[in-house]
């Protein structure tokens, strides 16, 4: 189950930074940082368990504007890590008794993804063993219903002959019966046949910890909880397609083998020894920040609550108290009105790694359409050929557009690489609304295509600024 875990205890500093620059463009001296700050969790679990204690994470500050890339190499890195990794926003949090999220509701978030991760990966292990077992409770829904009354078969949301699906009549040996329903039952054809199946009430999927609430969301969700308990106390029987009633089968099949103890030692452990919390925005709480605007809150208090969260604290959740001393949390933040030496010392002390992201400039850009694994060219050409359109971009077409989606984060609001996916939306716009009528046509897009789409609106500022 942790192979992944172990894979990146054994990548150096250097693999990691190679990992990333699969998916993201230049962002160097950050890159490594993160590979730091990494490997450091790695060689620390390699230590005897009092020291181990002892060592502190080595939070970062990751400082730069927006769509540089901060929140996407803190995702890359969970992924590679297969570790639990929640988002939050600074803004969202109030000081305690106020409107808004109380701090400790991160920590919550990051376990409950945890439990899912942790859920999943047990349930995949035991796949063949929940197939099995709801394939056979899906035959003994059909024979009966091949014993003792006609099914009714729909496809396309029409009835069909019974004679199409290739039912064995009931004079069959009841074993001859089932393996031949059974083949047509992998085969899908049965997919559409109605059964009467009886649902079960459905078990919470959430606990509830009166401590661990912070604010009224967190409430509704445990009244939430308590109403289904009380409303759905006995089976109800409905007339299911046998493809919805796979879908209910396999998720009771796979509450009854996966032990929900086990998932929830796992998570708390993963959740507490390789969790990330990543915030973003923290210069919006900083001291200087927004003067005269933003939310009606209390910015030092925002920190203050943050403080015993980043220096390590219990925090009781639904599935229990989650110490979040070694935790990895990475703050990120465009500090144009701020700096980082605007929020409180004691927060600034928490994070002792500091790295700056620059600016992305057109020959960034030029790289991003184009190299990482997840290139944006890719993802648009692969769209369109799902309607047999093939569109080819020429190297000229596509440093054309950098230029231009370089030339708008100029002199609008820059907002960096995100700025590439308003300019490719409004380049293929008329070819995206018309695929349909353009199947097995190749689209090639020149400079000249590029200026016919966009070149008046570049030139235009007001047009850029509104639609690009």
């Amino acid at each position: 189950m942790d192979n992944k875990i172990h894979m990146l205890d054994d990548m150096t500093p250097a693999m990691i930074v190679s990992e990333l620059d699969k998916y993201i463009i230049g962002q160097t001296d950050a890159k490594k940082t993160i590979a730091v700050a990494i490997r450091s969790r790695s060689r620390r679990k390699k230590l005897p368990e009092a020291l181990r204690d002892e060592i502190a994470p080595r939070n970062i500050i990751m400082i730069g504007p927006t769509g540089v890339g901060k929140t996407e190499i803190a995702r890359r890195i969970s992924r590679l890590a297969n570790a639990p990794f929640v988002k939050v926003e600074a803004t969202k949090f109030t000081e305690i008794g106020y409107v808004g999220r109380d701090v400790e509701s991160m920590v919550r978030d990051l376990m409950g993804i945890a439990v899912q991760m942790v859920h999943k990966e047990l349930g995949d292990q035991q796949e063949d063993m929940v197939r099995q077992r709801v394939e056979d409770r899906l035959l003994d829904l059909l024979i009966p219903a091949a014993h003792q009354e006609p099914m009714t078969v729909f496809r396309d949301g029409k009835p069909v002959p019974m004679d199409s699906v290739r039912i064995p009549q009931s004079g069959s040996s009841d074993q001859s019966l089932r393996e031949q329903i059974r083949a047509q039952l992998r085969a899908g054809s049965l997919d559409e046949t109605v059964v009467d199946f009886s649902v079960s009430p459905k078990k919470p999927t959430v606990g509830i910890d009166m401590m661990g609430m912070g604010n009224m969301e967190d409430l509704q969700q445990a009244m939430n909880s308590l109403g289904s308990i009380f409303n759905n106390r006995s089976a109800t029987h409905k007339k299911l397609s046998v493809k919805r009633a796979r879908e209910i089968l396999t998720e009771e099949e796979l509450e009854k083998i996966v032990d929900q103890d086990k998932v929830v030692e796992i998570a708390k452990e993963r959740t507490e020894q390789m969790g990330i919390i990543f915030i973003d925005e923290i210069d919006k709480v900083a001291g200087n920040a927004g003067k005269g605007s933003g939310p009606d809150v209390s910015r030092e208090g925002v920190q203050r609550d943050l403080l015993p969260i980043v220096e390590g604290t219990k925090v009781s959740t639904k599935w229990g108290v989650i110490d979040t001393t070694h935790i990895l949390f990475i703050a990120a933040g465009a500090f144009h009105v701020s700096k980082p030496s605007d929020l409180i010392p004691e927060l600034q002390g928490r994070f002792p790694l500091r790295t700056e992201l620059s600016d992305l400039t057109a020959d960034d850009f030029y790289r991003i359409l184009q190299e990482p694994e997840n290139a944006i060219i890719k993802q648009y050409c692969a769209m369109l050929e799902t309607e047999g359109v093939k569109v080819v971009f020429s190297d000229d077409a596509l440093r054309r557009i950098s230029v231009l989606a370089y030339e708008v984060n100029s002199t609008s609001e820059n907002i960096g690489a995100r700025r590439l996916y308003t300019v490719m939306e409004k380049l293929l716009e008329e070819v995206s609304f018309t695929a349909s009528d353009l199947s097995g046509q190749t689209i090639p897009i020149t400079p000249a295509y590029v200026d016919e789409r966009l070149g008046k609106i570049i030139q235009n500022p007001d047009l850029s600024r509104y639609i690009l």
